[in-house]
């Protein structure tokens, strides 16, 4: 009897831990929940921002603030995970 022909399996993709040293860019990434889920700290109106009371302005200089430190996390850290 013939024998059939043997494949070898691909082996499994290792996983891709991050680097000790790159872990440390990713705590950036807490200072937005810090700071919007410490709600006495902008519970106020005062200094308004042209007629926005400070709490609306707040929250919405987080989100510019959030997508740029989204950004220089993903640029710091995308070498060390290839």
């Amino acid at each position: 009897m013939e024998s059939a022909p043997t494949t070898s399996s691909p082996q499994p993709p290792r996983s891709r831990r991050p680097q000790p040293r790159s872990r440390l860019w990713y705590g950036l990434l807490a200072l937005p929940f810090i700071g919007m889920l410490w709600v006495p700290f902008y519970n106020r109106i005062e200094p308004r921002a042209g007629s926005i009371p400070f709490f609306y302005w707040y929250q919405f200089v987080w989100i510019g603030v959030s997508a740029i430190l989204t950004a220089v996390v993903y640029f710091a850290t995308r070498d060390a995970d290839r």
